[in-house]
């Protein structure tokens, strides 16, 4: 039961959260919180995938940041945001270690090194976030989908991504049809396969040459603020399950 994040931890910063980290299953599109919402816990992803989305008035939603076993989500909170800007949703089920804010507020406070870490990672949020902006705006959809599906792998550690069509329409911004051509295009030049409710990665290797640069962007970010790679082997720390559910 591990996170990269949590992996970063001096002896000390860890024993001070370790009281209050409490592992528990999530099912996949479990709403974490709303927007506009006062967030009373901060979620450590293990084999869990997060997404930050934005929901317009129309009801549709536009993914703006996707978070992993590299980081945590509601961090801002703990460090006075309080409330969210965007909904948390579980991308893909598994399993988030849940700390209540107070206490990790408190031990950033006692700890300099903690409070620059969760700094540094909000900041990373926030750079992925702008990138995605970007990407929206000026990449094609081929390109963004295979991003976002080389993102999401690396977060989850497998290739096998339980993504319907209609979902990833909805994360990319796009018509369904879109993302149905696009797939079987893929499909076709043996990057991926893609059934009922399912995509898996064939060749990701080709499908990162077929992704765009924001997915090299977003890695570089991570690398450069926080000096891990989600690719990398999982941090040495590791959380007891103390208390199952949620």
């Amino acid at each position: 039961m591990k996170n990269l994040l949590l992996g970063l931890l001096s002896p000390p910063d860890l024993k001070l959260l370790t009281p209050h980290l409490r592992p528990a299953h999530f099912d996949q599109q479990r709403v974490l919180f709303e927007a506009d919402e006062k967030i009373r816990h901060v979620y450590f992803p293990i084999g869990a995938v997060v997404s930050l989305v934005v929901t317009l008035s129309t009801g549709e939603t536009i993914e703006a940041a996707m978070v992993g076993m590299d980081g945590v989500v509601g961090a801002s909170a703990a460090l006075d945001g309080k409330i969210s800007l965007s909904r948390g949703i579980v991308q893909l089920g598994g399993e988030i270690v849940v700390c209540d804010i107070n206490a990790l507020k408190s031990a950033a406070l006692q700890s300099p090194k903690l409070l620059s870490l969760l700094v540094r990672h909000e900041q990373t949020v926030y750079a992925q976030a702008q990138q995605s902006a970007a990407c929206f705006a000026t990449h094609q959809v081929e390109a963004r989908l295979c991003r976002w599906l080389l993102r999401a792998r690396d977060l989850s550690g497998s290739d096998d991504l339980p993504f319907t069509q209609e979902y990833l329409a909805q994360m990319l911004g796009v018509r369904r049809t879109s993302v149905t051509a696009v797939a079987h295009t893929l499909q076709e030049a043996g990057l991926i396969k893609h059934t009922r409710g399912k995509i898996e990665i064939v060749n990701a290797k080709k499908l990162q040459q077929s992704a765009c640069e924001c997915y090299e962007s977003v890695k570089a970010h991570y690398q450069s603020l926080i000096g891990i790679s989600a690719q990398e082997p999982p941090a040495p720390n590791v959380i007891n399950p103390i208390a199952a559910g949620d």
